[in-house]
C-alpha cells in the first residue's frame, strides 16, 4: 500500500512539473514590444525573428509620450518586455523614469559602439539619422555654409526654416550645441537663429523643406530620412519635386561632425520574457537586420560592419559628432530653457 501511495505521488509530481514545465515554455515563446515606430518599419524584421527563432512577437504601436506614460503607470504589472522609442532624449527620460534594466549582452557591446548606448547599458541605439542642413540648389551656395553656429549669421536673416522648440529633434540638436560651446554661447547662438528664421516655426521636417523650395525660405533644417522618403515618394509627386529643389549640406565637417542621434530600444524593468527580449536585441542590431532597416528606413546604421545602401549611399559619407548620446537627454532640459528664453516657439 506504502509503495502504491508513493507511485501515485509520484505521478502526480511529473504531471505538475509538467505543467509547469508547459506554462514557462509556453511564457518563454514570446516577447512583447511597445513600439513607437510605424508598424511598417519594424514588423517586417519582427516577423523575421520570429521565422528564425519560433519566438512569437506582439505588437503594440502608438507615440512615445503615450507609450512612456502607459509604461509608467502599468509599473510592474507592464506586459512590456521592450519598448522601442525615438530620439536619445526619450529615452534618457525613460530611464530616468526607472522603466528600463540594464541589457547584459556581450554581443550588442560588441555590435553597438558605446557613443550609442546608455553608459550603462540600459538603453542601445538600433538606428542612427543626421539632423543637417537643406539649401535650395538656385539660390544657395554651399560654399557659403559651414557649421550650425554659422547659421546665426546675418547672412541668413529671415532665410531659414524650422519646426518648433517643443519638437525633441530640435531639443536634442540645442543639447549637442550646449554640450559643444557651452551654455552662453548657446544662447547667443539661439537668440540669432530665431531672428533668422523666415516664419513663425510650424510643421513637420517635411514642411520645412517643402516651405524651401516654395520659396518661403532658402535653407531647412530636417532629419535626412524625411528627405529621403520624399525623393522617393510615388504617391505625391510634390513631395519629390520640392526634394529636387534642394541638396544635402553636411555641417562642422571640419570640427566635431554633424548632428546624429537614434532610434532605439530598453529592456522592461519588470520583463517576464527577458531571455526573449535579449534574443530580440542581438537580432535587431544583427548585420541582416540593420542592413534592411538602413534601406526600408533611409537610416543609417549602428553596426559598424554594416554600410547604407541606395540612395543615402549616393549622398556619401560624412563625419558624424561623436558625442555619448546620454548627454542629449542629461542637457535636454537647459536646451528647451535656452529656447524659451530665444523666444523660439
Amino acid at each position: 500500500m506504502h509503495k502504491k501511495f508513493l507511485l501515485i505521488a509520484a505521478m502526480l509530481f511529473a504531471i505538475v512539473i509538467s505543467a509547469i514545465s508547459g506554462t514557462v515554455t509556453s511564457q518563454s515563446a514570446e516577447v512583447n514590444i511597445y513600439s513607437a515606430r510605424k508598424e511598417s518599419l519594424i514588423k517586417p524584421l519582427l516577423d523575421q525573428f520570429s521565422a528564425e527563432t519560433g519566438i512569437k512577437t506582439n505588437l503594440i504601436t502608438a507615440s512615445a509620450d503615450k507609450l512612456l506614460t502607459r509604461m509608467i503607470n502599468e509599473g510592474r504589472n507592464t506586459p512590456a518586455d521592450i519598448l522601442i522609442t525615438v530620439d536619445a532624449g526619450r529615452l534618457f527620460r525613460a530611464r530616468q523614469a526607472d522603466i528600463f534594466q540594464p541589457i547584459k549582452s556581450q554581443k550588442i557591446e560588441q555590435l553597438v559602439p558605446s557613443n550609442l548606448r546608455d553608459p550603462e547599458n540600459y538603453w542601445i541605439g538600433l538606428s542612427q539619422r543626421a539632423r543637417v542642413i537643406f539649401y535650395v540648389k538656385d539660390r544657395v551656395n554651399p560654399a557659403q555654409l559651414s557649421t550650425y553656429e554659422n547659421l546665426a549669421d546675418q547672412q541668413w536673416k529671415h532665410r531659414i526654416c524650422i519646426r518648433g522648440s517643443d519638437n525633441i529633434y530640435n531639443q536634442s540638436l540645442v543639447a549637442s550645441l550646449i554640450a559643444a560651446n557651452g551654455k552662453a554661447a548657446t544662447q547667443q547662438w539661439a537668440n540669432a537663429l530665431v531672428g533668422n528664421m523666415a516664419r513663425p516655426p510650424q510643421g513637420g521636417d517635411r514642411d520645412q523643406i517643402k516651405a524651401a523650395a516654395a520659396g518661403q525660405c532658402d535653407i531647412a533644417i530636417a532629419n535626412t530620412y524625411y528627405f529621403a522618403r520624399m525623393l522617393e515618394n510615388k504617391k505625391d509627386p510634390s513631395q519629390s519635386e520640392a526634394a529636387q529643389k534642394m541638396a544635402i549640406f553636411w555641417p562642422n565637417q571640419q570640427g566635431r561632425g554633424a548632428h546624429v542621434n537614434i532610434s532605439g530600444a530598453g529592456i522592461s524593468k519588470y520583463s517576464r520574457n527577458l531571455d526573449n527580449a535579449h534574443k530580440l536585441l542581438e537580432f535587431l542590431v544583427s548585420p541582416a537586420a540593420q542592413s534592411w532597416y538602413a534601406n526600408a528606413n533611409y537610416e543609417y546604421p549602428v553596426n559598424p560592419s554594416v554600410k547604407p545602401g541606395g540612395l543615402i549611399a549616393s549622398w556619401g559619407t560624412f563625419k558624424a559628432d561623436a558625442i555619448d548620446l546620454s548627454k542629449l537627454g542629461e542637457l535636454n532640459a537647459e536646451a528647451v530653457k535656452t529656447m524659451d528664453r530665444a523666444g523660439w516657439k
